[in-house]
């Protein structure tokens, strides 16, 4: 592969790190520097390599980024990606990765919450944002990550503090404002001290006809006796490109749950991470992909048992219709000790056409010998007998189809423990669905 798209990204770093981030605390330079060293040692991804043989991310490559601006924006311009009363919501909204405070309703917060501009936190919240931020999304991982911790600035910041609870689910919305193709790098960091409850929602956003590109990442810190619901609702426009690391990590006896939803983009990318580092702790991993056209989606997911007595269960499923593509890896770790474990990962793909693809590659690391960890995939085309049985009862083949697809979506999405949510991620794949018919 030519250098030249990567000296592309490098000088635009350079002329970000001399800016307008110079004057960044020494330990958040340190941290930029270090990422996009490793950018420049590894490049972007090829099919040559395992993780990525499935997916081609040559139009990324190719194409010619520029850094996206600040954009300005009232709340009018997010209220369709919201939802619940409006009176009453929490939302935080960020274009092209930088936050907007005239657009937020954030009133109801409890005290001592913190939610708002990364770059504002800083200052308020210095050293527990250098205590956690990039050291969970692991720059080693993916060349992605390494770009987004090189271009960390702006994004959503969320603190919890100890045996506080959210009564209603944040939201954080990103927002693509883009009119040619540019590049934003939103960052979240999401920390919910010990015994802290919350649900949080990121949306993801952009316009149709448009090829830009956003690199996200999120880290969640999830304490001792916590419990964070969390749901991802990736809607971006049909030109676009989506890249995307969510990682998380567990104390002790905590509750994480994380609940993927893609829809939008061209190509879409998107590694998921959770690491059970502490006694009792369990997780979640649910999905669902609904696509058509030519449009991909890549999930790459790996838990990781590091410690004894932990449960973990992951879900994903993905519908695919004219010539779309799905791509699942799951990998499950259990590490040395890591004795008393249950997993369990299943991921079903649900083909409209003969041109649909899908290709599952689940994966078992087992290092202790008193566990309990199953895995399976599942591919094919809808069931002859369940559409007989429909059209039996006078439904004609589209009403069929189109409920026996939705019953297969219907399957992750009732796990959705939020109403509004709910009947939001509803009306989008029915409408997803009927659009098709």
């Amino acid at each position: 592969m030519s250098g030249q798209p990567v000296a592309r990204y490098q000088a635009q770093f350079e002329q970000f790190a001399t800016n307008g981030a110079s004057a960044d605390p020494a330990w958040l330079r340190d941290l930029r520097h270090t990422a996009i060293a490793r950018f420049g040692a590894v490049g972007f991804p090829t099919t040559r390599e395992e993780r990525w043989r499935f997916t081609n991310v040559d139009a990324i490559t190719k194409a010619e980024f520029a850094p996206s601006v600040r954009v300005a924006v009232d709340a009018g311009a997010t209220a369709a990606l919201a939802f619940g009363d409006p009176t009453s919501r929490l939302v935080a909204v960020f274009v092209n990765g930088r936050f907007q405070p005239a657009a937020a309703s954030l009133a109801g917060l409890p005290s001592g919450v913190t939610v708002g501009s990364l770059t504002d936190a800083f200052t308020t919240h210095g050293d527990l944002i250098r205590e956690r931020l990039g050291k969970h999304a692991d720059l080693e991982a993916s060349p992605f990550t390494a770009l987004n911790a090189a271009f960390i600035h702006d994004g959503a910041f969320v603190h919890v503090p100890r045996d506080v609870e959210l009564a209603a689910p944040l939201q954080l919305v990103f927002l693509a404002k883009a009119d040619r193709a540019v590049v934003s790098h939103p960052r979240t960091l999401v920390i919910a001290e010990r015994g802290a409850r919350m649900s949080i929602v990121e949306t993801y956003a952009g316009p149709d006809g448009v090829a830009y590109w956003t690199n996200a990442v999120t880290e969640v810190v999830v304490g001792e006796n916590a419990a964070v619901d969390a749901y991802r609702v990736q809607r971006e426009g049909d030109g676009a490109y989506h890249t995307a690391t969510s990682q998380s990590y567990q104390g002790r006896n905590s509750v994480y749950a994380s609940n993927a939803f893609a829809f939008g983009s061209a190509l879409s990318r998107h590694d998921i991470g959770a690491v059970l580092d502490g006694e009792g702790a369990e997780a979640t991993l649910n999905g669902l992909s609904v696509l058509d056209g030519r449009q991909h989606v890549d999930h790459h997911t790996t838990i990781d048992h590091a410690k004894p007595h932990c449960n973990s269960w992951e879900l994903f499923n993905g519908i695919y219709d004219d010539r779309s593509r799905g791509v699942f890896t799951g990998r499950i770790i259990v590490r040395p000790g890591a004795q008393k474990t249950d997993s369990k990962q299943t991921n079903n793909n649900l083909l409209l056409t003969e041109h649909a693809r899908a290709d599952s590659q689940p994966q078992l690391e087992i290092y202790a010998d008193d566990v309990r960890c199953t895995h399976g995939a599942t591919l094919g085309p809808i069931d002859p007998k369940a559409m007989f049985y429909l059209r039996s009862r006078g439904l004609d083949p589209d009403r069929a189809r189109a409920l026996l697809t939705y019953g297969f979506g219907a399957e992750i999405l009732n796990a959705v423990a939020i109403d509004d949510l709910r009947d939001q991620l509803d009306g989008l794949i029915h409408g997803n669905l009927e659009s098709r018919g």
